[in-house]
Parts: structure tokens; sequence; C-alpha cells
């Protein structure tokens, strides 16, 4: 291929949003409040040499002929994220063919500032399809880590094959990321998709720990203000697995509701208090703009994360926001989560997967999806397991049969999609999910009350969790011990679910051909451990055409 070379001069950075309410008024006292205890995870070097690069790269959301790359430069050691303070600093950008940079294809530079938390993205065009580079940053004679990226293919092109890593759910305080290291360690990704739930809201201790805060917060409380997203989010960028996996692969990421907090929906969050903490739009202004300042994503509608990306002929990945427009989440029992005037994706956003998926050429239609769609009865289980089940899915505590956080609480919305599925007999949509903590590889059927003699009209893959509780940490049992008994009554009176695993932290790979897509699944041996190894533990796949699973015995 004839490499194209590319000089521009950008100023990127994302406008500035001025939240109504914010903790820290005065930038010398944002620096004196932030300083403690964010310094307590970066590199020795931050305190004393600057410019520096100590958040990483990374690189996100893939075309045929580009790629948008990020960056956190620290201009000055007070500088530190979520201060405000720092002055304004040119940071080059390079892209090369090659690891040496030797051949460099495209070039340019942009300002950080402290109004963009000093974070800088570059939205490099002009680049070959279906191919691997290497970039990095420069600022003030400091170069950052190196890392490799790869385009999408060409939109018309026949592709034998794609792998992506799938993740979602980690929780800084409940252990180690290492299904970042063993995803970076594999060097064959294409992608990989964060399906949630990237960072945290909760103060150190509140969420998910079983009795253990393996390393804590920064900072230590609630974060509920633009100061406090950024430095959450500067916190997970130090993590040497997280760095690792941005610097092997371009990411494709979305939101859950912990970007924000706990059940959000358009109006608020079950973890907001009006007044104590604030408005909740000044509130969801401030995570907006820090997840857009700190993640590389293309907002392609404004302060959202639905869009659609392509990859040649063979898949599309239409990728949902389903906390920015959704209703109220309501309790079980009353008939209202039938409610027709109620909805999970909003009008809008539901008309335009409707659309996509109707008028897509591909072979697979994927969609990026934070909440289970498939339907999901607890069945028969005792009550020791029963409330903690509840607990983990955000269940009324006495047991009932919908978690309404997911599309259980929207069944409308779920309705009309699974109906247009079939209408238009449009084959291979698979939709890919986290946020649950547990791992499930299931059939989406039209009418789950008559399935399997009724049709499935998708499939779904569900991964667990990076590191955040699944069921045996809230009941603090061995791994395993929850599942056993779990798994098959939850089996019985779900018959579309082939498999769950409602104990284990990890990983998926999903690897496309035109035959098939296949979800391979893979376990850490413990989340407490920096040095945890992973192995595989189940893979299932869809068949073109067929719209169900099937068990794999063996990895791809």
């Amino acid at each position: 291929m004839t490499s194209r070379y590319r000089s521009s001069k950008t100023s990127e950075g994302l406008n500035s949003l001025t939240p109504r309410r914010r903790t820290v008024v005065k930038a010398a006292a944002a620096t004196a409040v932030l300083a403690g205890p964010l310094a307590a995870t970066l590199p020795a070097r931050a305190v004393d040499q600057a410019p520096a690069f100590l958040h990483g790269v990374a690189s996100g959301d893939p075309l045929p002929d580009g790629i948008l790359l990020w960056t956190r430069i620290t201009p000055v050691p007070e500088a530190i994220p979520g201060s405000g303070v720092g002055p304004d600093t040119e940071v080059s950008w390079v892209v090369a063919r090659d690891k040496a940079f030797t051949t460099v294809v495209a070039k340019g530079s942009t300002t950080a500032t402290a109004a963009s938390d000093h974070t800088v993205k570059a939205d490099v065009r002009g680049l070959e399809p279906g191919t691997d580079y290497w970039f990095r940053f420069s600022a003030g004679g400091t170069d950052s880590p190196a890392a490799r990226t790869r385009t999408a293919p060409a939109h018309d092109a026949a592709v034998p094959g794609l792998r992506f890593g799938v993740v979602s759910c980690a929780n800084w305080e409940a252990g180690y990321f290492s299904p970042y290291r063993h995803l970076a360690a594999r060097g064959d990704l294409d992608a990989w998709l964060h399906l949630g739930d990237y960072i945290y809201e909760y103060g150190t201790g509140e969420y998910g720990t079983r009795g253990k805060v393996v390393r804590p917060h920064a900072p230590a409380h609630e974060i509920v203000t633009l100061a406090d997203y950024r430095t959450r989010h500067a916190r997970y960028k130090t993590d040497p697995d997280l760095q690792a996996l941005h610097h092997t692969a371009p990411v494709v990421a979305i939101w859950d509701d912990h970007e924000f907090a706990n059940d959000t929906w358009s109006g608020g969050a079950e973890n907001h208090t009006e007044g104590a903490e604030g408005a909740w739009s000044a509130r969801q202004a401030a995570a907006k703009q820090a997840y857009f300042e700190w993640m590389p994503v293309r907002p392609a509608i404004a302060g959202t994360t639905y869009r659609r990306l392509r990859f040649g002929k063979l898949a599309d990945l239409s990728l949902l926001d389903l906390r920015s427009f959704r209703s109220q989440q309501v309790k079980v029992g009353n008939g209202e989560v039938d409610d027709p005037d109620r909805t999970l994706t909003g009008r809008a956003q539901l008309d335009w997967l409707k659309a996509g998926l109707k008028s897509s050429d591909t072979t697979w239609r994927l969609v990026g999806n934070s909440v289970m769609i498939s339907p999901f009865a607890i069945g028969s289980l005792s009550a020791d397991l029963l409330k903690p089940l509840a607990k983990l899915l955000g269940l009324p505590q006495e047991g009932l049969a919908l978690n309404t956080d997911q599309w259980d609480g929207y069944t409308d919305d779920r309705r009309e999609i699974l109906a247009h599925l079939r209408t238009n007999a449009i084959r291979n949509t698979v939709f890919l999910t986290g946020d649950i903590h547990m791992a499930w590889a299931n059939d989406v059927p039209v009418d789950a009350g008559t399935y399997p003699l009724s049709p499935s009209a998708a499939t779904e893959f569900v991964v667990t969790s990076v590191t955040s509780d699944n069921l045996d940490d809230i009941v603090k049992v061995p791994e395993g011990t929850v599942s056993a008994v779990a798994s098959p009554v939850i089996r019985a009176a779900n018959r579309h679910v082939h498999w769950v695993d409602t104990d284990r932290h990890g990983f998926g790979v999903l690897d496309i051909t035109a035959e098939r897509a296949q979800m391979d699944y893979y376990v850490i041996s413990d989340r407490a451990k920096r040095d945890a190894t992973a192995k595989w533990s189940r893979s299932y796949r869809t068949l073109s055409g067929t719209q169900k699973l099937e068990r794999v015995q063996n990895p791809v």
C-alpha cells in the first residue's frame, strides 16, 4: 500500500461545561485537596518532572481511514487532574507504520489546556484501511509511550475474520485489572469493546469489595463535581494493565450507570440525592464532560455515546446509550414495566437502531448493549441465595422475577425491537452486553414463556465483570459455590439461557467469520492479586442464519 503523509495543526478538546455546583472554587484549593490522594498512584517522577505523560496514551473508534488518538499531559507538577491549573501546552503527535517511527504517515499538534484538564485528542484521517499503525505524543522534549492501533477494514472489504476483546465493570477498589493485562498480551485484537462501568463513582469502601479495599479510590469521597470525575478517571488511567491494553489496540467504549451514579436515568439516579449533592443536571454534565475528556470516544450525537462503526462487509457495530434517555426505573409487580410510554432507549435512538439493523448489508449486526436484553426470571432459589442475587441485580429483596434496570423494566422497547427483527427477517443480530457481573450465553426469544417452541430473534453474549462483585463475593463464599447451585435453577426458569456463571471475574474474546460468531469466555484466578492468571472457561457460538447459540468445546 502507498503511504500517505499528512501534516496538520488542530486544536482539539471539548468545550467546558460549567456545572452549577462545585466543591472546588479556587485553583490553589483544588491543588491542595487533590494532590494528596492522586499523588499516591502517580509515578514518583510526577512530583518533580514535567512535562510528563503519566496516564498513558490511547486510541479508539477506528474508521477505515482514521483513528482517534488520546493522551493527557502534566505540563507542570501542580497541574494534577481536576486541579484546573497549569499552562497551555503544545502537544504534538505522530503516526507511523512501524514502532521505530521511521515511516511517518501523519503528524500534527494540538494544545492542552486546563479547560479540558490537559487532555488532548487528535482525530487522524487519511490512513489506510485495515492497517496497523504506531503513534505517540510529545511535549517539551518528552515523548509519550509508543502505542499500537489499527484502522477498520474498508467499507466494502471482504474481511475473513475479526477479533475483539470484550470487558465491562471494573471497580478499582475491588482488585487489580489483570483481565486487561491478559487481553493486551494476546496481540491479536482488531479492537476491544468496553461495555460500561469503566469507572465507579462511590467513595472508598462503599461498594463491592468483599469487605476488603484492595486499593483506595481517589478522591476518597463519592464523586459529584467535575473535579471529582476528572480525578477518578485519572486514577483509573494510572493502572498499568489498563494502560497496557490501551497501548495495544483501539477501544470502542460506551457508558453505563457508574460513569455517572448507580441506576442512572434521564432525570436522576438511585445514588444521587438532590439538595445534598446538588442538581442532577449539574452532576450529569460534569460526568459527561469528564468522560469525553478522558476517553478516546467520538460523540456521534452531542452528549451521547450512541453511534455506529463498520468493519467491512463482515460486521457493523451499533453502540447504545441506555442511560441518557431512559425513563425512571420502576418497581415490579404493578404493570408499569409494560407501559408503552416508558422507554429505555428514547424514541430517536430506537428508530436509529431499527433503521440501522434493517439497512445493514453486513453479514453480522453487532449491538453494544450495556444492560441485558434477554428476559430473566429468578426461579425457585433458596432465601440465602435469593436475597444476595436480588441485591446484585437491584431487585426488591423479597424476590421478584424482573430486573427493572435492564430491558426487563422496559418491555415495550424490547418487544418493538424484537418484532422488528422478525418482521423484516433480519438475521445474525448479536447483542454484546455487560453490567450484570456474570457471564451468560443466551438466545433472545420473542416469547420467553413459550420458548423454545417459539422463535429466537437474536443471540446475546454477556461478559462478567473485570473486578466488580459477583454473587459469590456478596455471599462471601468460595468461588464456584453459588454458581453450582444457582445456575441450574436459573436455566430451568429461563429456557433461552444456555449457560450462566454467577461467580467469576474475567473477559471475553469475540471471534467472527462469515460462518459464525463465537465468544470465548476467560476467567482470572484472583482479582485481589496483581499477578492473577487467566484460563479459558467456556465457548459458545451462533452459526449464520440460526439466531441460536450452541456450545463449542474449544476456544478459537
